[in-house]
């Protein structure tokens, strides 16, 4: 990557000064080769022992300026001089691949958190280094294996490829400064190029990169990785010279001259305006040049004031952060700033400083997130995976102030950018909802406290905990023992049941405070996350051992103390005690760093699991690791990793306010519960799980599977899941007691004990009786219906824990829609396609379905007629008892309109009757069943039922006259005229066309047709009502034509009844004991007289209507309107003078309308 000017840097981001110290003198000769000496050693050495001189070298060039060295010493032999330029470069590949790619994981060591594809494998090996002086142990090497896909793409993957492929050539060290060329191999779109590479180093740390390539990005190009490996794995092919300062004292005025004429020569384009100017200088005698002594010298090394640290390009940082931020989330960028807060951890653990300069940069781009300002003008929250962002980025300043070994300096430092940075308006806040805040992290907040009101607290941002964190210290020396060795105990003597350092069994505690120890576990766990952040892996786990055994104490004293109140506790029913702080969702993670901490060390790493870079995630493979100083022998940290977690996740502690920590509470519980489901339990660890599950169960108010549980207390459901599917198969009855146990919601409990809350929430909750609100209520309830559906599948064909578990769930499952659900899975697990039905579940499945329909009766539900049609058919499935039980008792489960029209209806089908292979004596019981229903159906509804009640009962005569009769009784009150025609059109079809004329007759009794309903869909029934009259006889006929003229007054459709009636003559239906005498009805007589004079008044009375509001565009329409009047006028014997004297009549009227008039006399004169 290209080198270029900046700006000066933030103090806390100051870049080591350029390599260019001025060097005052040569070193002095002394015994060794002269200025030709090669880096090679002869073949016999390469074998042997490390010399004293390398071993010092060594030391010396990792730990000490070369300034200081010349400084100490006014001799340094050239041989030594040699081998500390020798060892002062970079001997560990995995420093070259952190800073060449996202992830690098060694070998037995647990990587970032935050994992990414194109990650490389470390191996840790010894390898031969010719030129220097025999075997380089301790240097870590990359092997060329693995990494295929994206991972090939990386420049650490190119960087070897090149370096395998013999492109790296003209490598040359000159003191601290190496070059050489790196050749790109032609392509089919490219050809072949050839780049300079330069680096400068000192320390064994690279400081500044240059390469022709102009590349530009966080990370080494590829070349600078192939001229580093180069470096590191044939030190005996590289050239070595001392700094360039040494082999220009050695030479006399003419050769200096001739090499600055060679010089120019050789660059005259590029150097000669800055060689005549620095000569101008030099001969100047009042020049600035003059006044110093020395020259610079850019190989001689770093002088005693540059920081020491690795080369990192801070513009391209702040560049690749703002990217992905503008990026809102889409397009993978969130993954790709996990990346480089992983990278972070990586700097971290490696303890380069370059994690807190790193961190900083990051943390600058957060702050001027545009969308912050926005956010807070608007009102709104931040998306999800910006918050969790946020989340990651506070986690990893606390774990950077808390490094056990960073300078009073650097910690001062960071704190005033902190607080900076929390005084500033955009600066979110900690929980993200400006609501209650959490209690400090050195400082626990009394119970008392909860009642405050939230504008008397302090504004707690993202980064207070950090600021917090600042006021810790490592100087404690009980903290310091603890630290420092595996067998710290306290003597035999001094051992004291209430003593706060050690436990009665000698073993230190530790958890930071002497109070309020609960609300300092996060904080003691920072600790641990900093120590193991940082490196100090054996310190970590040597402090969460401490901090594991002060929580097994505490536990066991909440325990002592539940006995005693245990009596009035189970009297009250419900507990006030209950965690200020959750751990689970805590912003710091106590319970994940623990479960980490300890699993790393018992993690299994081979070449089978290595990363290959497509992102393939393998489950982790653990063995026992034994707890180093402890008496117990069957205690490992795989078994302490599981205790901690059970109890952390088992921790009675009350629900969060806020969208965010409430959904940041559940997300934080299904990942340890994915984290312990990768844990293959062996026989040690079924025991540690079974006893703390039985300790959970019995601590009372502590636990969230105690007895008595706060009202407001997170549910333990996801948690419960886990401990039964992981107990069932070791110890069935503890996994149902857990199980039942976790079942209880308490929020719900006093509010919706007996009613149906409906849908499951998804939103804001319900519950308004309370503060803070349950965002997250509806996630909740989903989790218990889980937790229920997999206790009824590993209960299957056990009556006793299926009644047990039955009732569980209809006491604190108040979701109509979750029982529905867990009655389908209850029904779907008892009903196998390949074995026979489980008559248990089955029972169950239709309790379940019950309850829904009781839930659902009186209440709005969009899915109630999938629910009664499921019913029908699980109670098919069970039998003919669970028929005509829920026939019998319809009035409590659905209503009228579900009882006849799908249940009866349901039950009485063919396919039901073939699916139970009844007998006649069962299918009578069932149909007689089935027709008392629809007559209580009927007589409760008879508007929705009637149809479906003469359904029922038409096979039946004596039920069937007495649905009629409802019916009858029923259509002068409260049917319509739609359902009577419906019904009288059933009567006709079942061959009853007097009863369905009496219906239509009662229909047309309700029905009014004004004279511009032309298009009314109950048109076609009167037209069919009068061709029903018309069919039976001139009496029917005579009986409806009344009703119709008071019912009817459109015009069209009295004219067309008209137009039927005269068409053909009455009585054709035939029915017996009537004669037909075969004859059309004439108009001018009864009763088609008062349907023709009515007919003509319609017409009358709408041509009026319609000349009131006409507009020229219907003039046409009403001239084909009038043309159908004259038809109708025409079939009165005086209809032709009755129509001129109509139309004479709307000439006078509406002489007005001229074009209209012409109109009407151009058609009818």
């Amino acid at each position: 990557m290209a080198e270029g000017r900046r700006d000066p840097p933030h103090p806390l981001l100051s870049l080591p000064p350029a390599s260019k110290r001025p060097c005052l003198r040569p070193a002095p000769r002394g015994p060794g080769p002269g200025p030709g000496y090669s880096s090679g050693l002869t073949s016999y050495r390469q074998r042997s022992p490390e010399s004293l001189l390398d071993c010092a070298a060594k030391a010396v060039a990792e730990k000490w300026a070369f300034e200081r060295v010349e400084e100490r010493f006014e001799r340094i032999p050239e041989p030594v001089q040699r081998r500390i330029v020798y060892w002062s470069f970079p001997r560990n590949e995995k420093e070259i691949c952190m800073y060449s790619s996202f992830q690098c994981r060694v070998f037995g060591e647990e990587g970032p958190s935050t994992a990414t594809t194109g990650a490389v494998v470390v191996g840790v090996g010894p390898t031969t280094t010719a030129g220097g002086g025999g075997t380089t142990t301790g240097t870590t090497t990359v092997g060329t294996t693995g990494g295929v896909g994206t991972g090939d793409a990386l420049p650490f993957r190119r960087g070897i490829r090149l370096l395998d492929t013999g492109c790296v050539e003209n490598v040359l060290q000159v003191g601290f400064h190496l070059s050489g060329t790196v050749t790109e191999p032609a392509t089919t779109l490219d050809p072949e190029v050839t780049h300079k590479v330069a680096i400068s180093f000192d320390r064994c740390k690279i400081t500044s990169v240059t390469c022709s390539c102009g590349d530009r990005d966080i990370f080494y190009c590829a070349h600078v990785v192939a001229l580093s490996l180069y470096r590191i794995r044939k030190p005996e092919q590289v050239k070595l010279r001392l700094p360039i300062s040494e082999t220009l004292f050695q030479m006399n005025r003419d050769q200096l001259q001739k090499l600055v004429q060679y010089l120019i020569t050789a660059h005259h384009t590029e150097v000669l305006p800055t060689a005549q100017k620095l000569a101008d200088e030099i001969l100047s005698s009042n020049s600035e040049i003059n006044q110093v002594h020395g020259a610079p010298d850019p190989t001689a090394g770093a002088s005693i004031d540059d920081d020491n640290c690795w080369h990192l390009d801070e513009d391209q940082v702040r560049e690749q952060v703002k990217h992905f931020l503008s990026q809102g989330g889409y397009y993978g960028s969130g993954k790709q700033i996990n990346s480089m807060f992983a990278k972070v951890r990586e700097m971290l653990r490696m303890r380069d400083s370059n994690g807190a300069r790193m961190l900083t940069l990051i943390t600058e781009q957060f702050m001027a997130d545009p969308r912050l300002s926005l956010w807070r003008q608007q009102g709104a929250g931040m998306t999800d995976k910006c918050r969790q962002l946020w989340d990651e980025l506070s986690a990893l300043w606390v774990c950077v102030v808390l490094n056990p070994h960073c300078k009073s300096e650097e910690k001062s430092s960071w704190l005033m950018q902190m607080k900076k940075w929390s005084d500033m308006d955009v600066c979110p806040l900690e929980d993200g909802n400006y609501g209650r805040e959490l209690p400090n992290i050195t400082n626990a907040l009394p119970q008392s406290n909860l009642a405050q009101d939230s504008l008397s607290r302090p504004r707690r941002t993202v980064f207070s905990r950090a600021v917090e964190a600042c006021n810790l210290h490592w100087q404690g020396s009980h903290l310091q023992r603890i630290i420092s060795s595996d067998y710290y105990m306290s003597p035999s003597y001094q051992r004291d049941e209430e003593s706060l350092l050690f436990n009665p069994q000698g073993l230190p505690l530790w958890l930071g405070t002497r109070t309020h120890a609960h609300n300092h576990v996060p904080t003691a766990c920072a600790r641990v996350d900093a120590l193991r952040s940082h490196g100090y892996s054996r310190e970590a786990l040597r402090l969460a051992v401490a901090i594991i055994n002060t929580l097994r104490l505490l536990q066991q004293r909440e325990m002592d103390i539940y006995r005693h109140q245990k009596k009035d506790l189970l009297q009250r029913g419900v507990t006030t005690t209950t965690n200020l702080e959750g751990w689970v969702g805590h912003p710091l993670d106590p319970i994940g760093c623990l479960f980490t901490t300890l699993t790393e060390t018992c993690r299994v790493d081979d070449d089978s699991t290595m990363d290959t870079g497509e992102g393939e995630h393998r489950r982790p493979v653990y063995h026992h690791v034994p707890v180093w100083g402890s008496h117990d022998g069957g205690e490992s940290y795989l078994t302490l990793a599981l205790e901690v977690t059970l109890m952390g996740m088992g921790q009675q502690r009350i629900m969060p306010e806020g969208l965010y920590a409430q959904e940041k509470v559940c997300r934080n519980e299904e990942q340890i519960v994915t984290k312990l489901q990768e844990l293959e339990l062996d026989n040690v660890l079924v025991q540690t799980l079974r006893r703390q599950a039985i300790q959970l169960l019995e601590a009372g108010p502590f636990s969230g599977l105690g007895e008595v549980t706060h009202r407001e207390s997170v549910p333990m459901h996801t948690f419960a899941k886990y401990l039964f599917s992981a107990l069932l198969p070791h110890d069935a009855d503890l996994a149902y007691k857990v199980a039942l146990r976790a079942m209880r919601l308490p929020v719900l409990e006093s509010s919706a004990a007996s009613v149906d809350i409906g849908q499951p929430r998804h939103g804001i909750s319900i519950i308004t009786n309370r503060y803070p609100r349950w965002f997250t209520l509806g996630h909740l309830e989903t989790q218990q219906c889980e937790l229920a559906s997999t206790m009824l599948t590993a209960a299957k064909g056990d009556m006793l824990r299926l009644r047990t578990i039955l009732e569980v769930i209809q006491k604190n499952i108040h979701s109509s829609s979750l029982i529905f659900k867990l009655a389908q899975d209850a029904f779907k697990i008892a009903t196998p396609a390949d074995s026979p039905p489980d008559i248990t579940l089955l029972n169950v499945a239709l309790e379940l379905g019950l309850q829904v329909m009781r839930m659902t009766l009186s209440t709005l539900n969009w899915r109630r007629r999938e629910m009664v049609r499921w019913l029908v058919t699980c109670a098919t499935e069970v039998g003919l008892r669970a028929l005509v039980s829920i026939l019998q008792s319809w009035y409590t489960l659905f209503t009228p309109t579900e009882s006849t029209s799908i249940v009866a209806a349901t039950v009485m089908s063919h396919n039901t009757i073939l699916r139970l292979s009844l007998d006649y004596n069962q299918r009578e019981e069932l149909a007689s069943c089935a027709r008392t229903l629809a007559l209580q159906c009927a007589m409760k509804d008879p508007q929705n039922c009637a149809l479906s009640a003469l359904t029922l009962c038409e096979k039946d005569h004596i039920t069937f006259e007495t649905a009629y009769q409802i019916v009858i009784d029923a259509a002068s009150t409260g049917m319509t005229y739609s359902q009577l025609f419906t019904i009288a059109r059933y009567m006709e079809h079942r061959g009853y066309p007097l009863r369905s004329f009496k219906l239509a007759s009662l229909a047309m009794s309700h029905l009014n047709l004004a004279y511009n309903q032309d298009t009314h869909p109950a048109i076609n029934d009167v037209l069919w009502a009068c061709s029903l009259s018309h069919s039976l006889g001139k009496n029917e006929l005579a009986a409806i034509i009344p009703l119709v003229v008071k019912g009817v007054h459109c015009a069209t459709v009295l004219s067309d009844i008209l137009r039927r009636c005269t068409m053909t003559a009455p009585g054709l239906a035939g029915i017996p004991g009537r004669r037909n005498s075969g004859k059309l009805m004439a108009t001018d007589k009864a009763p088609l007289r008062q349907l023709l004079d009515a007919t003509i008044s319609a017409y009358i009375n709408t041509t009026h209507s319609r000349l009131t509001h006409i507009s020229p565009r219907h003039y046409g329409e009403f001239i084909e309107f009038l043309s159908k009047a004259r038809e109708t006028f025409l079939l009165a014997q005086d209809g032709h003078i009755q129509f001129g004297q109509f139309i004479d009549n709307l000439k006078q009227i509406y002489k007005g309308k001229k074009k209209l008039m012409m109109l009407v006399r151009e058609r009818f004169g």
